[in-house]
């Protein structure tokens, strides 16, 4: 890029917004956590938030449940992850196109509505397994709990197994074999070639893939409040839910002190992550050409078959015929044909809360989308085409919103655009949950974007230039053509992600600005679980519609291009 007076001007005012979006609610929280008083309210400056908080032994039990279950769960998700992407790479098991498919449908179901479902099928009197159980063994007692820390691990496992498989089952599928073929030739056996070659050569996307689901495990929210609340477990972001929403009156100095310790760790979690991987190196790409290894299985193929298409049922077919199922009948947990309806349709269509939600939801979720994909389209090709001078400081920056948890982020915006002065008060308006997504969707979209830039090389721009061309014509008609299907990528990947979003905006929405995910998750709180179907019903419509839609422009695109 050749700097210029204007593209100086540009780069630095990108780096100021970014710097002010990301940075302000983060300094923020970390001044309310030691002020006396509520966000917006006159105080001190004060140590005692931090007093109270590790002066209470509670604390200390956040940390051990929160290192303990998160812990459990990146290692269940783990194992479940690995093992299915050897089946669909290194095996020769049938339909393994179909069981690829199954596995990443999950990842588009909204994380709290399968939350929802597990409730509804393990709830310990009503829930339909536990029911159809008891009837068949004449049980006096329901043989599962959800709200327990059985329940909380199982729920979160099956939840986070898809996300871990979709980032590792590239680099199984882009090993070079021959290591392993080497081992077989020398007398070791599939499990051993495994275990010493396969799992070691593959360590680096593991540990990244685990911990990245154990720094998501830290920062989840819907999982945690619905099903540790009322089993009295804790962990640090239903714990900062329960003394704001619960705590008379909200102990909000308290709370900001718990985020910050939740900040921190996440942080140190992802500084582990970057130092390890930066430290080792494994090549399992050569240069040669090369194929896979595919195991032959022999009859054992359809045993693995077989445990693939129970997995399936188990985790995504059983919550999905709930929520179908909760949907169209009056009481939940009776399920009698004749009690068959379509009262609680009828209750979310005439419900005008419902429809404004719907209209928020959309929205913003596509105004943040495109926002903020423009935004780390920017900041990813200062950082990977330009020489500005604090390039590395702005991709640090941009770093910054993935180590902060949604529920954190929320706090910290609350610090931070409660008391803006007239004309600029937000709070409580769509403009506060827009900035907000725009923030939490800043590092994901720099990552697409600048996987794609990485992409193109810079003697496309240089050529245009040597013939004459401006810089602005050249990243005009090359640069942006070429990032478009990633551009375009990136803005529906987000689209999915701010409509399913609760935990960055749960503390900033007012009357009239609620989303969907809120209006369902308050719908829960209140006890209408036939509603909370329904309406899980219309949300999962909505991203049908959104991914078919998508499906068939990207689809368009290639055509018009070709």
């Amino acid at each position: 890029m050749i700097p210029t007076r204007l593209t100086k001007f540009l780069v630095g005012g990108l780096f100021l917004v970014v710097a002010i979006i990301v940075l302000y609610p983060v300094l923020m929280l970390l001044y309310g956590s030691m002020r006396s008083s509520a966000p917006g309210d006159a105080g001190f400056f004060t140590l005692q938030n931090y007093f109270d908080a590790y002066g209470d032994r509670e604390t200390y039990r956040l940390f051990l449940n929160t290192f303990f279950i998160v812990g459990a769960v990146t290692l269940l998700s783990a194992v479940v992850a690995i093992f299915f992407a050897w089946v669909v790479t290194r095996t020769d098991t049938p339909y393994r196109g179909a069981i690829t498919l199954f596995m990443i449908v999950p990842f588009f179901i909204p994380s709290i509505l399968e939350v929802f479902a597990w409730a509804l099928l393990l709830s310990p009197r009503t829930g339909l397994i536990n029911v159809f159980l008891s009837w068949l063994f004449d049980l006096q007692e329901p043989p599962f709990n959800i709200y327990s820390l059985g329940g909380l691990i199982w729920t979160w496992t099956i939840t986070s197994a898809p996300t871990k498989f979709l980032l590792i089952v590239g680099a199984f599928r882009a090993m070079d074999s021959s290591l392993e073929e080497a081992a077989l030739t020398s007398g070791s056996s599939h499990a051993g070639a495994f275990a010493r070659i396969t799992l070691p050569l593959l360590a680096p996307a593991i540990l990244a893939a685990s911990l990245l689901t154990f720094v998501r495990g830290m920062e989840s929210f819907e999982l945690p409040v619905i099903l540790g609340l009322p089993a009295g477990i804790f962990v640090f972001t239903n714990k900062i839910y329960e003394v704001l929403e619960f705590g008379f009156p909200p102990r909000y100095g308290l709370a900001t002190a718990l985020a910050v310790t939740l900040f921190l760790m996440t942080a140190m979690m992802i500084f582990v992550q970057r130092r390890i991987l930066r430290e080792r190196s494994f090549a399992i790409i050569s240069g040669k050409g090369y194929r896979p290894m595919t195991i032959s299985l022999g009859r054992w193929r359809y045993f693995i078959l077989a445990i693939c298409a129970v997995y399936f049922l188990i985790a995504t077919v059983l919550p999905l015929s709930q929520l179908v199922l909760g949907s169209f009948f009056e009481v939940f947990g009776i399920y009698d044909w004749q009690a068959l309806t379509l009262h609680h349709y009828r209750t979310i269509f005439d419900d005008p809360l419902v429809w404004q939600s719907i209209k928020n939801s959309f929205l913003l979720a596509s105004a943040a989308a495109l926002l903020t994909m423009l935004l780390s389209f920017g900041v990813a090709y200062v950082v990977t085409k330009t020489s500005f001078a604090l390039r590395k400081t702005l991709d640090l920056i941009s770093w910054v919103p993935w180590t902060v948890p949604g529920l954190v982020l929320s706090l910290g915006m609350l610090w931070a655009y409660i008391r803006l002065p007239y004309p600029f008060e937000i709070y409580g308006t769509l403009w506060i949950l827009l900035i907000a997504f725009i923030t939490n969707g800043i590092p994901l979209g720099v990552r697409l974007a600048n996987g794609g830039l990485a992409q193109i090389s810079d003697e496309l721009e240089e050529s245009a230039w040597v013939h004459g061309a401006t810089w602005l014509y050249a990243f005009r008609t090359i640069t942006l053509k070429l990032m478009a299907p990633v551009f375009f990528a990136g803005t529906l990947i987000l689209f999915v992600t701010f409509m399913r979003a609760l935990g960055p905006v749960i503390l900033l929405y007012g009357h009239g600005t609620e989303l969907l995910s809120i209006t369902i998750f308050h719908l829960w709180q209140r006890g209408e679980p036939g509603t909370v179907c329904a309406l899980s019903m219309v949300l999962l419509a909505i991203f049908l519609i959104a991914l078919g839609a998508a499906r068939l422009m990207g689809a368009t695109g290639v055509h018009d291009q070709r």
